[in-house]
């Protein structure tokens, strides 16, 4: 689909809205499953901090829908409750801490660089496929101090290392085979990174078993996968049809951070997260059984007026911003550093190459559910990078395969 270039990237609308302020939940069905979905901002802050009330103490469970069928094995420490997720945490926290390390951020932005020069040399680009899956890929082989080789095969699974939609699922059987190689050669030879810290590590006085390292890979490659690359095409496509949003950073790159927090709470991915209730719990009126599950819903709250002003609008100043995009708690996202460096950097270099972005053809992503339906930015977005110096082109994709 060719975009109407006076059309603006902007949010979609708010599906939520009329839901949050009547009652403050919906129930919607997931593959059969009827959950109640929690969606005011201050609501769901103190769900997500009760995690005795609304536990995250289910394998499988905690992503909406659920992934029994895609994985073999629990994320970690994301499903599991303190004290466990507090020790579990700790092992993995200094890979995930490494984004605040002035040496890795300059990899980042030796990366970045790379890639937007190479973008810049292009008559068009794709932005979804070709340059935030290998911007997101290679980051993480730095995170995980692995060589930048590997970031190929990463990038050949596509967007989702397995997905679960419509009824429909992909097994993630190469990412386990994957895994499983990994571990093989880092107990065979181990090295620096964190294949290999993973099979040293112990988890209370013993080491871990290969399902618990198993556990906090797949949940390394899975977790901030699609979530870094949507939220980076909806970045760029906002700087497309807002070019003044593009001077106004280049004017004072101190705007910068302000203005990723803004892009990660419009942009939020992750609709939501599931949490089970242990007992019978009354939620705004709504009965949830011993069992059975509500959902945090992020997007919602990161639009709730009571906790912003003009929550519609895109605000690259907006200060305070408190919203919910890595979760709150406990379980705040362990790759929140990670994700906002890539942003950051990402927003810094470009205006610092770009003169400003075309948008040549887009597709819009929209997640469809039973009682909800969400625009979530791009499954294509094609773009011409207009550099501050005229660089001779070369051929980019051809836009109707790339669009059909």
């Amino acid at each position: 689909m060719t975009p109407d270039p006076n059309q603006e990237m902007k949010p979609g609308p708010d599906p939520f809205r009329e839901a949050r302020n009547e009652s403050g939940v919906l129930q919607c069905p997931f593959h059969g499953e009827d959950i109640t979905m929690i969606l005011r901002h201050e609501d769901v802050r103190r769900a997500a901090k009760d995690w005795k009330t609304f536990s995250s103490d289910a394998p499988f469970r905690v992503p909406i829908p659920s992934e029994e069928e895609v994985r073999s094995m629990r994320q970690l420490p994301i499903e599991t409750d303190p004290p466990e997720h507090t020790d579990y945490r700790k092992i993995t926290d200094p890979f995930f801490q490494r984004p605040k390390d002035p040496a890795f951020m300059a990899r980042i932005e030796a990366l970045v660089d790379g890639l937007l020069t190479d973008a810049i040399a292009r008559d068009a680009i794709e932005i979804v496929k070709e340059f935030a899956l290998p911007l997101q890929s290679r980051a993480l082989t730095h995170l995980l101090n692995v060589p930048e080789s590997e970031a190929e095969t990463w990038i050949g699974w596509g967007i989702h290392v397995f997905k679960v939609t419509g009824g429909e699922f992909k097994k993630g059987d190469r990412l386990e085979e994957y895994l499983q190689a990994q571990f093989d050669r880092a107990v065979a030879n181990p090295g620096e990174d964190f294949f290999s810290a993973l099979t040293k590590a112990t988890f209370r006085g013993r080491p871990l078993t290969r399902e618990e390292m198993m556990g906090f890979a797949n949940l390394a490659f899975a977790g901030g996968r699609d979530t870094i690359i949507h939220t980076i095409s909806c970045a760029l496509g906002y700087l497309a049809t807002h070019r003044e949003a593009l001077e106004y950073l280049r004017e004072d790159p101190k705007r910068i951070t302000h203005a990723s927090e803004e892009f990660f709470r419009v942009f939020m991915p992750l609709t939501h997260i599931g949490r089970v209730c242990p007992e019978d719990t009354n939620v705004n009126g709504v009965t949830v059984k011993a069992g059975e599950r509500i959902s945090l819903c992020w997007a919602s709250a990161n639009m709730d007026e009571k906790a912003f002003d003009a929550p519609e609008e895109v605000r690259l100043d907006r200060k305070p911003n408190p919203h919910l995009s890595f979760g709150f708690g406990t379980h705040l996202c362990m790759g929140a550093p990670h994700a906002r460096l890539l942003l950051r950097t990402l927003l810094q270099k470009c205006t610092e190459h770009l003169a400003s972005i075309t948008v040549l053809a887009s597709k819009q992503r929209v997640e469809t559910e039973a009682r909800y339906q969400r625009e979530l930015g791009y499954d294509s977005l094609v773009v011409k990078f207009n550099g501050h110096r005229q660089t001779k082109s070369r051929p980019g994709p051809n836009l109707k395969t790339n669009n059909e």
